[in-house]
């Protein structure tokens, strides 16, 4: 299969919100094959900084090519989740003026049927965006009880027929292990009654897995416990989301904190002085026709973004 060219989803309107600083120190937490990390670069001056992340070896391999030619960028093999310790490893905790995190998994990842993360190719049913961590989706499946498998693909990808898919998955491996993607999604096409408009009948269930083995939501809870406390006064923070999932747990961590700790009834403190850590800047932001037209993919992107608070 001939590999696309990875294309950042939402560029110009994640480094208009972003608003890059010259002399700004920077994070992408999410490297891929360095779309975003780019475009910071080409506005930073030679007083910037900027640290990029990726768990994925290949990415990491990419980035540190760019840090040959690039002084002002570091590239740390690492789980965006990890991001908080590693701020303060190198002293950047409160130092940050922006921040961006692209969660969608890039084209590289999804193209190379060794991967296992599409159902579009055979290949081996992995799915781990680090190929040095423990489990795949292979091993996770094996090991797995029916009603774990149904919570799953139930909870991670808003499956409708999660029982039956869980079902079938349990009566297949009673056969033969499910070792490659193409059992994986022949499984789904027979027990899934109903297509959706569009969608693969493995669509959720491979959406669901990729999540449950790399731990995606977790990983994205521990990013947001501590961006408020990465970022400077009037830092910004760009993430793009790519499920409903995704995006819910965003949207409530900038609506909670822009909010501000709840306070009991009757003490005397006026709005004003109710303790916020951020602001909203703006709504959802969507991808374009013509953008969706050029690269699919950027369908469900979503953006949302933040400032932090003095």
């Amino acid at each position: 299969m001939e590999l696309r060219e990875h294309n950042p989803v939402l560029l110009g309107e994640s480094m208009q919100a972003l608003g890059v600083l010259p002399d700004g120190v920077y994070v992408d937490a999410t490297f891929g094959r360095g779309g975003h990390t780019r475009a910071i670069l080409a506005q930073l001056g030679s007083a910037g900084r900027l640290l990029a992340l990726d768990r994925d070896p290949d990415a990491v391999a990419a980035g540190r090519a760019l840090v040959a030619t690039d002084p002002r960028l570091s590239v740390r093999r690492a789980r965006f989740g990890s991001l908080p310790g590693l701020l303060d490893e190198l002293g950047l905790r409160g130092r940050v003026n922006g921040l961006i995190a692209d969660l969608g998994v890039s084209s590289p990842q999804l193209d190379r049927a060794e991967r296992g993360f599409s159902f579009n190719a055979d290949g081996p049913l992995d799915m781990r965006m680090d190929p040095d961590a423990d489990e795949s989706a292979a091993d996770w499946l094996a090991t797995a009880g029916e009603r774990d498998i149904a919570r799953v693909l139930r909870d991670y990808g808003e499956e409708r027929f999660a029982k039956r898919v869980a079902r079938a998955i349990c009566a297949a491996r009673a056969d033969a292990p499910i070792t490659t993607t193409g059992q994986l999604a022949a499984i789904c096409e027979r027990a899934v009654p109903t297509r959706e408009p569009g969608k693969h009948p493995a669509t959720r269930t491979f959406q669901a897995l990729r999540i449950q083995v790399n731990a995606e939501l977790d990983e994205l809870r521990s990013l947001l416990d501590g961006v408020c406390d990465a970022l400077a006064a009037g830092g910004r923070l760009a993430i793009i989301s790519f499920h409903s999932l995704e995006d819910r747990l965003v949207k409530r961590f900038i609506r909670d904190e822009a909010r501000g700790a709840a306070l009991p009834k009757g003490l005397p403190v006026t709005d004003a002085e109710v303790p916020r850590r951020l602001r909203p800047v703006g709504g959802a932001v969507r991808a374009s026709e013509a953008e969706v037209a050029a690269n699919p993919r950027a369908r469900s992107a979503v953006l949302r973004v933040a400032e932090r608070l003095a």
